[in-house]
Parts: structure tokens; C-alpha cells; sequence
């Protein structure tokens, strides 16, 4: 079944101001992950004053890391030639692996500020964070960005200006982050108390990242030279996932033992 996606990014506009899609649902995720993390607070009987405070530091680290690794891996040329445009994240453009970079920045920050041990709340934090991937891949949908390869065949998505139908990648990435946070959830619902400090956040960093790396086969953006054999959303997964490996394989088994 091959569908057209003809939807305008524009949600609605008035004169000269325009709300977006993508902004609208970018900020319906954190909102909805704030609840979750709320929720997660709650049942690890940690303080939920704390939140407030850790929400602010990890707005502000994933919109900057998120939009700084978009400049940085993804379009420098572009940005680089129209630095105005850097600022304007309400039109889309943001990278997940330079989100979780400014996440775990920003965390280890108000971790020394408020003088609280790194592992204390990061897997309450942890259970929202995909149902936020997942809004904002959506968004993407609406930009008709982060599109995949051609399907070649009578499937897929025709997106805006264009005449055959692609792999819609964004919402293979959006639909997996649902299955990520419906692994996650069952995961701390059954075993909060008993889990290890960190096993959900690098659960999560393992599944959604692997993920991330075979969606990546599917998609039609690279900056690396046709001579590798992996495109650079691959090479920047693999680093999250070699750290995952190495916590369950070395920090966890330590921890079970305790």
C-alpha cells in the first residue's frame, strides 16, 4: 500500500505567526514524559520538588545537544552557510544522538549541584524519554524529513514534492521507541525495586540505539564516504551500544551480587 503523505508541517497560522506540527508535538512529548517520569518518581518514593528542577537542566541539554549534533554530524554545510537557521528548532532538526549526549551532560550537572549519586534518579528519568522520541519522530513525519530509500515496489510513503514512494524511517524509529518504552515499562513495573542503579537507562541506550542501527539500513542520509560500509547514524549508534554492552557485561553482574 503506498500513501501520500501531502500533510502540511503548518499546523495553523495567523498573519505572519505559524505554529508547526513539529513544535506541537515536540512539546506534547516532554510533556507526556514528564508525567511518566512523574510517575516513575513516585513509585521509587524519590521527591518529586526534585523533578522540577532536573526537567529544567534536561530541557535545555536535549534541545542543545540535540540541535547541535543535527549541525554538527548531520548538515554542517548547511548550517554552516546559514547560521541563522540554527536557532529555529521549532522547524525541525533535531539528532537523537546529540540529545542523549546533553541529557547525560546536563544530568551529571545537577547531579553535582545537587550533590545526589549519578545512578540515584536516571532510570525514573530513563522510562519517559522514548514516548518523547516517539512525538518527536511524528513531528518529523509532518516535516517530511528523515525520509528512508526508495521501496522501490507498491509500498511506502510518497512524501511532499516528490513522485515515488519511500521507507517512512521516521516512523519506523517512532514506533519502535513505543515498543522500547512498552519493554521498559514492563521492566520497572515487575523489577523497580530490586533493579541495579542504571540498568533501565542503559536497557534503554541498548534497545533503542539497536534499533536505531538496523532502521538506519533503510535510510537516505549520509555523510560518510560511499566507502563505508555503515552510514554516520550507524558509526554514532554504535558508541551508546558498546556502552551498554559494557555495563551489563561488567556493572551489572557486580551489582546483582550485592
Amino acid at each position: 500500500m503506498i500513501i501520500d503523505n501531502s500533510l502540511s508541517p503548518i499546523m495553523f497560522e495567523v498573519g505572519p505567526l505559524e505554529l508547526r506540527w513539529y513544535g506541537v508535538l515536540f512539546a506534547s512529548g516532554l510533556i507526556v514524559a514528564y508525567l511518566i517520569n512523574m510517575w516513575a518518581f513516585k513509585k521509587k518514593g524519590l521527591k518529586l520538588e526534585n523533578l522540577d528542577s532536573l526537567a529544567t537542566y534536561l530541557f535545555f541539554g536535549v534541545v542543545i545537544g540535540a540541535r547541535l549534533g543535527e549541525v554538527l554530524f548531520y548538515e554542517p554545510g548547511y548550517y554552516f552557510d546559514n547560521p541563522a537557521e540554527i536557532v529555529k528548532v521549532w522547524k525541525g532538526g533535531l539528532a537523537s544522538h546529540g540529545a542523549t549526549v546533553g541529557l547525560f551532560l546536563t544530568y551529571l550537572l545537577w547531579c553535582k549541584v545537587k550533590n545526589f549519586k549519578f545512578g540515584k534518579h536516571i532510570d525514573a528519568v530513563a522510562l519517559g524519554i522514548p514516548v518523547a522520541a516517539a512525538f518527536v519522530r511524528i513531528g518529523n513525519f509532518f516535516n517530511s524529513e528523515i525520509v528512508g530509500k526508495a521501496t522501490g515496489g507498491d509500498y511506502g510513503v510518497i512524501f511532499n514534492g516528490e513522485s515515488f514512494a519511500r521507507h517512512p524511517a521516521q516512523l519506523y524509529e517512532g514506533f519502535w521507541s513505543l515498543a522500547v518504552f512498552a519493554i521498559l515499562l514492563f521492566v520497572f513495573k515487575k523489577w523497580y525495586k530490586k533493579m541495579p542503579e542504571m540498568s533501565l537507562m542503559f536497557l534503554y541506550i541498548f534497545l533503542y540505539f539497536g534499533g536505531r542501527f538496523l532502521i538506519e539500513f533503510v535510510k537516505d542520509v549520509n555523510t560518510l564516504p560511499d566507502s563505508f560500509v555503515i552510514n554516520n547514524g550507524q558509526l554514532l549508534s554504535l558508541f551508546p551500544i558498546v556502552a551498554a554492552l559494557v555495563y551489563f557485561a561488567w556493572y551489572f553482574p557486580k551489582q546483582l551480587k550485592k
